[in-house]
């Protein structure tokens, strides 16, 4: 017994005898489906609860049909009984009396209630349950049939002279139906009064519909819910609509009414009993509608007028009196404003909208409705009483036409109908499962459903599967209100939903100003207007990413279920990069997506990317995390493309389909076909009826031509179902969509930091996300390579990195370690802060562990100690990763990550692919089959893992010394890259073996230092020892050209022009040079060196070939012959000849060489140059030191006699060749050289392209003053400090342009790699990384009996020139043997860069 507002009530029988009823209910049938079974019973169990305190106190059954069992409805888990019912569509089931009176009668039940919708309307029902002794929850037969038919209500309207709109029965009348109704007669409509109002036939409609005048509407007398009803603007658009009407009502009556216009749907909410009480309760704005049916509903109908509106209430009442209705039941009317009301249509049944009565009366209708079903008087109903201000549980009679207290509603309702609906294709039905259903309801916003998660709705149902309410104070604070409820109304399902629709329209200024009619939201969509959509390029890369990772996981997935069978697929199944097509607005997307991490991907358009972090959610959806902004997305691939929703609103895009082919775009039945079979049909034009979810949906032509059917009326169609095929009058009529030229915006993600330790972890994890299998886009990777590879060297050379990685640490820990633990850790990190720039500084890992181990020594509990060790631990890792400072560090994580390319390719060395996996499997059986995946999925991207092992070994080659970073470890992994075995490995096993011989060879900076303290040594003394030490430059194996040119820059004068000099005998080793002038400077001081030379006898240039009359150096040294050791300056000079003298036949050439600080600096002294050659072509003898206005002045402190050379070479030889050559004839062929050197500034960035332009427009802006002073080549040496100098050759036989040939080449040795004689061939230089080896690609010239035919002969030829004097001791032979091991390396890793295994 449950004890409610101080009355005692315990069961439904003692309820009944205690306020009067007639009738026990206990057990209830709901004879429907979808949300009308779900708010009966929530309502009805609230009302029981509240009175018996048991809210099972009545009992439901439930009718579920296989479909709905399916779909896992809710109403079917909350009834207390569920019985099958046929499937199919509602005339076999919910629909069906026979079944309905059937189950009820099998059960048993006391009462059926239909709720609205299938069978609620059909007098049939109640009729046959009467008969049985069931109560229907409804109006008796004779009142459903009065009211409910559209025909007959109308004529009971303007019987009782209520105002209705023009229709074809609109002079037909009742006599006396006013007078006999207020007699207390139940006023029919006789049946040959009926069959008057009723449309015979589509001519006689037609006939009507002109008499009325268009526009029109037809409307089945049976229909409601927007089914059996069309619009008719014209005779043209008859009879198609006809039919429709026809289709969707079988058997219905038809009639004909004038269409209003600028009108306002308004109802009123009646409650009847059967001792002839009927009250309304208020009136419901009901004007927002597609397809003549209710989306959005209110209560109160504010925009009426408030003594008109009481008119609409008396005479809903009254026509409720007039038949006898009993329950619930609306009485709908149009309003418009100045004109009055208009009597529409009665429905005898609750409408799904009543809710909105319920929030401003307080009354829930449903259980007024059982309690009117039980015999309850109205007046013995507790909420109509409160309603009235009337006690709860008094007995006393109410005056209900003229109340003491007339009731008012409270606040303002609004509802929104939830409907699997496409609002972009009007409001098209559309069936699937629901994978998520989330309402966050409050006191003023609530909703129910009829779907859950992992329910759905099928072809059959109904497409509105939710309810929402929200009530204010105000109509503006309920729109609100049901604004924020919609905008966090998530549901992911299969189908289209109207959400964002409604949000569209609530924030809409007439919505919001309510200034609208029924025709507004027509209008709307037939001008396209759609909710508001996402940003395109934010739907686009979502729905890349989600179009990307579904297909790499699901190639994950069938990889691992493959090798879980004991199959091995083909690697390309574990490719981590998609492409990506897609279209949205007849705009053509192509992205590239590669996966970057588990949780990151990055895209590639246009030459653009953007990295984009990525998690998913265990729903199937993403949380995308871009440009500072992070969307929570769903994708489900559709018939036709892909249909996104980021953030609770949809975009659609299209798939590349053939227009010529027409497809159901949902479940449902082709009713019938409206043109002949290979008739003609014009674009847009309706050519079938499809019915989805009690709807009749017309299919129209996508294109013109002829339509060859692909199913038969009837057929059930499924999503795709091919409905038709077109022959098109125009091919060329199919829209191609335009390609999209533009590019990914420029949004990066920064959600790792920008702290240093913070760049250093990303860029690491970067890195090690390579090595475990990811990528990036392949025309993005090496750049992307290159610069993380650069990044994680300079974070781990940078000594704050240590510091900032201890201080987030302690940051975590302050507060939970000793306060005097903490300071003392950070005074030692401060104290390395400020001496971070020290050359000795050194983290101070030892002290801080100290610190830590001093505290622990002092607590005497060991769980204490044990719990302080625990909360260090992560300084004390971070001590045990520095213990050998920064450059440690750095070597453990080089070393960390070669490792783990070893750990995973050991696997797949020497064996076929299958038989490494079968090792991996045998070796990894212990764990999980993961742990085999991962190292298969690492190998999968090996081409990118060697690139990442070769750019680690490269970046330390140029950044560091090799010597010092070949520490036990790294010699070891080295070692075993070096030994890996396979083409695969090639390059990396290369690039090991390179790395380790060349370790010991001397860095830039000793090589740099040992010059440098030589020529400064040369200074201050002329000893033979320093003049030895020039001569070991000149001669030395080890590579100079890189150093030379940073010491033509030195603050000291005299370095500068010994290494102008030094660089120019080095160049020149091979050629006679008869004089040098090296102490020079130009007006402004620049240094510069002049030689006099011949060209060696065998250089292709040479006039006549000539035999050398003494035997060369080399040779000598060869044969042991060597009959004195000669002073230091005939050393040096015979060495400058090249150890022969030239015969008179051949010309005295002369070559300047000066170092420039740029461009302008050049051009500012060239004139000075030039003048050498002029007064060289005058005299010939070397220029006078005085009396020019471009004279060249010795070197401040230097002697006129000592500043012809600083290694003073001039000998009797010397000027015998002088002698002769004064006799010899002049020339015309330009025979001299000049060598330009420009240094770059630090911040220049190294542009090939920038440097040739350069030097090509100097060369163009002086190429007559070259020819005038015999100028037949002129090199430009460009030079940025800490790089290898770039060479620019450019040549007066080819018209000044560069000879491409010598790129990068000092043209003096040119003749030494015999480049000539590969005249045989086209050449081209290719590039290496060591600038030793020049590596040429060859293909043979077609001869003249060849012409034409394709070229079959490629070489690559490699040449380098080997410096080495001595080959007696077996220690030079093995330097010599570890050199031509790296050149041979360098070759082959470079062929393999231009021609990758399995193309050349």
């Amino acid at each position: 017994m449950f004890i409610s507002n101080l009355l005692q009530v315990a069961t439904p029988a003692e309820f009944v005898r205690t306020f009067g009823g007639k009738r026990v209910i206990e057990k209830v049938l709901i004879a429907n489906n979808g949300i009308a079974a779900v708010k009966c019973m929530r309502s009805i169990r609230k009302w029981a609860y509240e009175l018996f305190g048991n809210e099972r106190a009545i009992k439901f059954v439930a009718m579920a049909s296989p479909d709905d069992l399916k779909a896992n409805a809710e109403y079917i888990r909350m009834a207390d009984t569920c019985v099958p019912v046929p499937g199919g569509t509602n005339n076999y089931n919910y629909a069906n009396v026979e079944v309905i009176l059937d189950i009820a009668k099998r059960i048993p039940v006391q009462a059926v209630w239909a709720g609205w919708g299938h069978a609620s309307e059909n007098p049939k029902l109640p009729e046959l349950l009467h008969q049985h002794g069931i109560t229907f929850i409804g109006p008796p037969e004779h009142a459903m049939w009065a009211l409910g038919d559209k025909i007959a209500s109308s004529i009971l309207a303007q019987s009782a002279d209520v105002p209705t709109l023009p229709w074809n029965g609109m002079d037909i009348k009742l006599e006396n139906a006013s007078a006999r109704a207020q007699a207390g007669e139940c006023v029919e409509v006789p049946k040959d009064v009926y069959d008057q109002g009723c449309i015979k036939s589509r001519k006689e409609g037609l006939a009507a519909a002109i008499r009325i005048g268009f526009p029109v509407m037809i409307k089945a007398s049976e229909g409601g819910g927007g089914k059996g009803i069309r619009k008719v603007k014209s005779e043209e658009e008859f009879e198609l609509a006809y039919q429709q009407v026809k289709s969707e009502m079988p058997g219905s009556p038809i009639f004909i009414m004038k269409l209003a216009h600028n009108a306002r749907h308004i109802e009123v909410q009646i409650i009847s009993d059967e001792y002839g009480n009927a009250i309304s309760l208020f009136g419901r704005d009901c004007s927002v509608q597609r397809r003549h049916q209710k989306i959005i509903e209110e209560a109160p109908a504010v925009i009426t007028d408030p003594a008109i509106f009481e008119e609409m209430e008396a005479a809903a009442v009254r026509l409720a009196k007039m038949v006898g209705y009993v329950s619930a039941g609306t009485v709908e009317y149009l309003y418009m404003e100045g004109k009055g009301f208009y009597f529409l249509e009665l429905n005898p049944r609750l409408q799904v909208e009543h809710p909105c009565t319920e929030m401003i009366s307080s009354i829930k209708l449903p259980a007024v409705q059982l309690q009117v079903a039980m015999g309850i008087p109205l007046h013995r109903i507790r909420d109509i009483r409160m309603m009235y201000k009337e006690s709860p549980f008094g007995m006393n009679p109410i005056d209900f036409s003229s109340p003491k207290n007339p009731p008012r509603p409270h606040g303002h309702c609004l509802a929104c109908r939830i409907t699997a609906e496409n609002p972009d294709e009007g409001f098209k039905p559309n069936s699937g499962t629901v994978q998520e259903l989330t309402f966050r309801s409050n006191q003023n916003v609530w909703g129910y459903f009829s779907v859950q998660a992992s329910g759905g709705l099928h072809e059959f149902a109904d497409s509105q599967f939710g309810h929402c309410f929200s009530w204010g104070e105000d109509r503006e604070e309920a729109r609100t209100n049901m604004v924020m409820a919609l905008k966090e109304l998530s549901i992911k399902s299969d189908f289209r939903t109207t959400i964002e629709f409604l949000i569209t329209i609530l924030e809409m200024e007439e919505f919001s100003h309510n200034d609208y009619d029924i025709g507004w939201l027509d209008m709307l969509i037939a001008n396209k207007r759609r909710s508001e959509k996402v940003d395109t390029m934010l739907a686009v890369i979502c729905t890349t990413l989600h179009i990307a990772d579904n297909a790499i996981q699901s190639r994950y997935n069938s990889f691992r279920a493959a090798l879980e069978r004991g199959q091995v697929m083909n690697l390309k199944h574990l490719s981590c990069i998609v492409d990506v097509d897609l279209c949205y607005d007849n705009i053509k997307y192509t992205l590239q997506a590669a996966q970057t991490s588990h949780n990151s991907y990055h895209l590639a358009l246009n030459n653009t990317s953007l990295e984009v972090e990525l998690h998913r959610l265990n729903d199937g959806g993403h949380l995308v995390i871009y440009g500072g902004n992070s969307y929570t997305t769903h994708m489900k691939e559709e018939v036709g493309g892909y249909r996104v929703v980021i953030g609770g609103k949809t975009c659609i895009f299209e798939k590349d389909n053939d227009p010529t082919v027409i497809r159901s775009t949902s479940a449902g039945k082709l009713m019938r076909y409206l043109v002949s079979d290979g008739e003609h049909v014009d674009k847009g034009q309706p050519f079938a009826e499809v019915e989805v979810m009690k709807m009749v949906m017309p299919v129209c032509a996508t294109l013109s031509g002829s339509l060859k059917f692909q199913q038969n009326a009837g057929s059930i169609l499924n999503p795709g179902t091919i409905l038709g095929i077109l022959e098109l009058d125009d091919p060329s009529s199919i829209a191609k969509a335009e390609l999209y030229t533009g590019g990914l915006p420029d949004c990066p993600t920064n959600t790792h930091g920008r702290k240093l330790h913070q760049i250093y972890r990303h860029t690491l994890k970067r890195l090690e996300n390579i090595m475990a299998g990811y990528t990036f886009p392949e025309e993005h990777f090496s750049s992307i390579l290159d610069n993380s590879v650069k990044l994680l060297y300079s974070t781990l050379k940078n000594p704050s990195l240590p510091l900032f990685e201890c201080e987030e640490l302690l940051s975590a820990l302050s507060g939970r370690i000793p306060v005097h633990v903490e300071y003392d850790i950070h005074d030692l990190l401060s104290h390395y802060s400020n001496h971070l720039n020290s050359i000795v500084a050194q983290f101070p890992g030892q002290a801080i562990a100290s610190v830590i181990d001093t505290h622990a020594a002092s607590i005497d509990n060991k769980e204490e100690r044990d719990a302080f060790y625990m909360q260090t631990q992560g300084i004390t890792d971070l001590v045990i990763r520095y213990r050998k400072g920064v450059k440690g560090h750095l070597k453990s994580v080089l070393y960390t990550i070669l490792r783990t390319f070893l750990s995973h390719e050991n696997y797949f060395t020497g064996g076929p692919y299958d038989k490494c996996v079968s090792r991996i499997k045998e070796e990894l059986k212990d764990g999980d089959i993961a742990d085999v995946l991962s190292v298969i999925f690492s190998h999968a991207n090996l081409e990118n893992k060697n690139q990442l092992v070769l750019k680690l070994l490269e970046e330390v080659t140029q950044n560091g010394n090799k010597m010092s970073m070949l520490t036990d470890e790294l010699k070891a992994i080295l070692e075993d890259l070096a030994n890996l075995v396979g083409p695969k490995y090639h390059k990396v096993s290369l690039k090991a073996r390179q790395f380790l011989i060349t370790a010991h060879q001397p860095s830039f900076e000793m090589r740099y230092n040992q010059i440098e303290s030589i020529f400064l040594a040369a200074a201050n003394t002329e000893d033979h020892i320093c003049q030895a030490k020039y001569h070991q430059l000149i001669t030395t194996s080890i590579m100079m050209f890189d150093v030379l040119p940073c010491l033509f820059y030195h603050n000291n004068i005299f370095v500068r022009q010994a290494a102008l000099e030094v660089y120019m005998r080095r160049s020149y080793i091979s050629y006679t040079i008869t004089n040098v002038t090296a102490q020079l400077v130009l007006p402004d001081g620049t240094p510069m060196v002049e030689w006099k030379f011949y060209l060696p006898s065998n250089h292709p240039h040479t006039d006549l070939k000539t035999s050398h009359s003494s035997t060369s150096l080399s040779s000598m040294k060869r044969s042991g012959t060597i009959p004195k050791i000669m002073s230091i300056s005939e050393d040096l000079a015979y060495f400058g000849r090249g150890g022969h003298h030239p015969e008179n036949h051949q010309h005295e050439r002369l070559g300047v060489m000066a170092a420039f600080n740029s461009f302008d600096h050049l051009h500012e002294n060239f004139d000075c140059l030039m003048k050498r050659y002029a007064d060289y072509g005058e005299e010939h003898r070397p220029l006078s030191r005085e009396g020019s206005s471009h004279q060249l002045l010795p070197a401040p402190g230097s002697s006129p006699e000592s500043s012809s050379s600083l290694l003073n070479t001039t000998s009797s030889s010397s000027s015998e060749l002088l002698n002769t050559i004064h006799e010899e004839k002049q020339v015309s062929e330009p025979v001299h050289i000049v060598n330009l050197v420009i240094q770059h500034p630090p911040h220049y960035e190294l542009d090939q392209e920038n440097d040739k332009r350069l030097c090509t427009e100097f060369i163009q802006s002086k190429e007559n003053e070259l020819r005038a002073n015999g100028i037949r080549r002129l090199t430009f040496l460009t030079y940025k400090k800490g790089h290898y100098p770039f060479f620019y050759t450019f040549r007066h036989r080819i018209g000044w342009q560069e000879d491409s040939i010598y790129r990068h080449l000092e043209p003096a040795l040119a003749f030494q790699l015999e480049v000539y004689r590969l005249k045989n061939f086209d050449i081209k230089l290719l590039q290496t990384s060591n600038h030793i080896l020049h590596l040429y690609y060859g293909t043979a010239k077609p001869s003249s009996a060849s012409t034409g035919s394709a070229v079959t002969d490629s070489r690559f030829f490699v040449r380098s020139i080997i410096r080495h004097a001595n080959f007696f001791t077996k220690e030079a032979s093995f330097d010599y043997m570890e050199r031509e091991g790296v050149s041979s390396a360098t070759a082959f890793e470079s062929v393999g860069q231009y021609f990758p295994c399995g193309k050349r």
